[in-house]
């Protein structure tokens, strides 16, 4: 599904980006008495050679003092969460995605798999929400995008060695949102998706378009709203409820001093539920769309 790409921590890189020369990704600026938040909403997966970084952010992360990101970006959280999903992500042994999928789903999770280049019989093993994230990034591999080229990965190359790297989440935690969720909400995400990768396959271009040239409206409805309508409550669960605790987390930032850079996935930040939004409603002065 398409919000998914905003929680895999997830072009086509032969095609030009339909942009106007002056659009850009989103930036939003939190505004405390001594202390000031870049916010800035990220594609995990990108191709080689997007040029997306918008001027006033590589300045201020050649300044900034603390980089805020998901998850911790280094080796040790790679393998983290690949352990994690070991652990987590497989089903009892004899079981298959089969027992949950109607027939006709069953049959379009084969198709997608054989289109994707991926084995059936192993993905079949995985839990709806691990094969739903196998999908959705083999998906992405496909039309170029890769994490190594992702927001994340770029900045985190780019801020001085003295900028404080900060985290919200811990990869067991991010795991566990996932991995703990209800199944029939992971079987319906599952099935979203196998239903967008197959029916619309300019959907991740689209959400690019969207990201690029800073329309907010077409993020929500390329990436935010499928979630909403396939599953409110993974909805909430993934998006909804984190937002709320890092927009606690950095209005309690805003409260001491310096130039902090936040970057999580571009979802986040947009709409009523987003950390900006949340701001705002908390009485804090945002700049920004």
């Amino acid at each position: 599904m398409k919000g998914r790409r905003w929680w895999v921590g997830a072009v086509v890189g032969l095609v030009a980006l339909a942009t106007s020369a002056s659009a850009q990704p989103p930036l939003w600026i939190a505004h405390g008495r001594h202390a000031t938040i870049y916010l800035f909403g990220s594609v995990h997966l990108l191709p080689v050679g997007l040029d997306w970084e918008p001027p006033l952010l590589a300045q201020v992360i050649s300044e900034a003092n603390e980089l805020w990101f998901e998850l911790p970006i280094d080796e040790a959280t790679d393998v983290a969460a690949a352990k994690l999903s070991l652990r987590f992500g497989y089903l009892p042994a004899g079981d298959t995605l089969a027992r949950v999928l109607t027939p006709d789903q069953d049959v379009r999770f084969h198709r997608v798999c054989d289109r994707l280049g991926l084995s059936a019989d192993a993905v079949e093993r995985l839990r709806p929400w691990l094969a739903e994230v196998t999908l959705s990034l083999r998906s992405d591999e496909v039309v170029g995008a890769t994490a190594e080229n992702g927001v994340e990965q770029q900045l985190q190359a780019l801020a001085p060695l003295a900028a404080r790297r900060r985290a919200f989440e811990t990869p067991r935690q991010q795991i566990g949102f996932l991995a703990g969720a209800n199944p029939a909400d992971q079987i319906a995400s599952l099935v979203e998706t196998l239903n967008e990768i197959e029916s619309d396959p300019r959907a991740y271009q689209k959400v690019v378009d969207g990201w690029m040239s800073g329309d907010l409206k077409a993020l929500s409805d390329d990436a935010i709203e499928p979630l909403k309508r396939a599953s409110p409550a993974l909805y909430r669960r993934l998006l909804s409820d984190r937002n709320a605790r890092w927009a606690r987390v950095l209005a309690h930032r805003l409260d001491g001093r310096g130039l902090i850079v936040m970057v999580v996935g571009a979802g986040h930040l947009v709409g009523p539920d987003g950390v900006p939004a949340r701001l705002r409603a908390a009485g804090i002065d945002v700049e920004g769309p």
